[in-house]
């Protein structure tokens, strides 16, 4: 009597921040078994944030990009839309899955659902395991000689550097084998049919124009970074009218690359001679940054919400609808802050320079709640970060850990004049004031009126005037700042 052999063992590779197959633990640990490659579309997470309309506009083309190179290899890459807990587990069983695999994520709601998931499929019988494949190293691994977690960037570096290189990157597989999906297994929707997309209006345009979305589009931007800007890195990173930025951030926030990728094609440079290593070390620093910022969202879940420093609680900011507006359209009168808001929403992303200018503006000018700022930043960015993007606010407003100075109060005219000295900046992304000579063009209302006549810009027409006084909205700022004194500092003379 003949018997029916078993099927193979089937796997099951969830994904999630990870969209990529070059350096990607989960996916080699699977190997050539029969493996189901699942992405679900899931915003009902309790503690877990819903994507931004920026960053959902380029998850679809990421997932659409990502299931061609599975497809190529042999594999399949289905999508599911629900909550991750019972559809995962469902899947699971129809499939009689006997290995499922992972990438670490660190925010608390999603810390808590891995958590339930992996006993739950242990319970079963079901080897369950995650990997790091979004930091160099763990944040873990990185603590201080007391074995806590750091709190200021450069000794946290330090010790990061210390523990070596990190682990070499894995090569992409060459092939994979895509399992049958079960019988009475949860329904699979097509990536197109999770209505990511903007129709009514259509608002993406400049994102299309400005991303590829995908691992190809990541492997292209990390060669066009070495082969060019890289060489003027630690110089030139903070022009806003130099192209020396990496434009690496959104496929690191969707995994399309692995920082230890980055790493490792950054090392010939950083054994290329002294000048080369420094800038090599300038941008693997920023990389660092990332898990230093991974660090304070594992030990504070909520780092969105609250001020790491419990002094800023009481911080007397401003109800101002009109304020926040106006920063948001671009149209606060200091045109490099509009510059930066503008860039924001007709592409995506935002030079990180900017971004410090026009957060400073919002919370130290405007007196309004970084949290909003923030929140804002997390609809509007393609490369809209968990950590990143909560540490860097808190960063700005001096709530957070390693903060700038809490009393330094950027001076939006001379930001400008000194990371954007010719104008070219605002002139692309403020065409109204493009014609303006460089000479008052980070500051046209200082310009006596028949100059600006002569180029044809009429201030309260063409052109905001600025919604708020500097030299007031700085004292304004101090003093709001020296009620609350977290470590005593009076910081005067900080206007930068």
């Amino acid at each position: 009597m003949s018997t029916r052999p078993l099927p193979p063992p089937t796997t099951l590779v969830w994904l999630r921040d990870d969209l990529r197959l070059d350096d990607h633990p989960a996916i080699a640990a699977a190997g050539p078994a029969p493996t189901l490659f699942v992405y679900i579309f899931d915003e009902t997470t309790p503690g877990s944030r819903r994507l931004g309309g920026a960053s959902k506009w380029y998850l679809e083309r990421s997932l659409t990009a990502l299931a061609g190179r599975i497809a190529a290899l042999g594999g399949r890459l289905d999508v599911l839309h629900g909550a991750s807990e019972p559809l995962l587990l469902d899947l699971a069983r129809a499939a009689g899955v006997t290995r499922a695999f992972w990438t670490r994520r660190y925010g608390g709601g999603e810390i808590a659902l891995d958590g339930r998931i992996k006993a739950a499929l242990r319970a079963e019988g079901v080897e369950a395991k995650s990997f790091n494949g979004q930091l160099l190293r763990e944040p873990w691994e990185v603590k201080s000689g007391k074995g806590e977690p750091y709190s200021v960037f450069t000794p946290f570096w330090r010790a990061h550097q210390a523990l070596g290189a990190p682990p070499a990157p894995r090569p992409p597989p060459k092939k994979l084998a895509a399992a049958a999906w079960p019988d009475g297994g949860p329904g699979r929707v097509a990536i197109g049919d999770l209505g990511r997309q903007p129709t009514k209006p259509d608002w993406s345009t400049g994102l299309a124009q400005t991303w590829t979305p995908g691992e190809a589009g990541a492997q292209a931007r990390l060669d066009a970074f070495i082969d060019g800007p890289l060489a003027d890195y630690a110089d030139g990173r903070n022009r806003l009218d130099l192209d020396h930025s990496s434009k690496l951030s959104p496929h690191l926030r969707f995994g399309e690359i692995s920082p230890r990728r980055i790493a490792a094609r950054l090392e010939a440079a950083l054994a290329g001679g002294q000048a080369q290593a420094r800038q090599a070390d300038a941008f693997l620093r920023e990389i660092g940054w990332r898990d230093f910022s991974y660090g304070q969202l594992l030990a504070e879940p909520d780092l969105a919400t609250r001020p790491h420093k419990p002094a800023f609680a009481a911080f007397p900011f401003r109800d101002d609808p009109a304020g926040l507006t106006a920063w948001r359209k671009g149209l606060t009168g200091y045109p490099v802050v509009d510059a930066a808001m503008r860039e924001l929403w007709r592409t995506g992303t935002m030079h990180n320079r900017a971004r410090m200018i026009a957060a400073s503006f919002l919370v130290k000018h405007l007196l309004i709640d970084w949290r909003l700022g923030e929140q804002w930043f997390w609809d509007t960015l393609c490369d809209a970060d968990p950590a990143n993007n909560p540490a860097s606010w808190q960063w700005v407003m001096g709530s957070g850990a390693d903060a700038a100075p809490y009393f330094r109060i950027f001076n939006p005219v001379l930001q400008g004049e000194k990371f954007d000295p010719n104008g070219a900046y605002v002139r692309r992304w403020v065409p109204e004031l493009a014609p303006a000579p460089t000479a008052w063009i980070h500051a046209p209302w200082r310009a006596p009126p028949v100059e600006r006549a002569s180029v044809g810009l009429m201030l309260g027409r063409d052109y905001p005037h600025p919604i708020v006084d500097h030299g007031a909205a700085r004292a304004r700022a101090l003093k709001a700042l020296s009620a609350i004194r977290p470590g005593g500092d009076e910081g005067n003379e900080h206007d930068a």
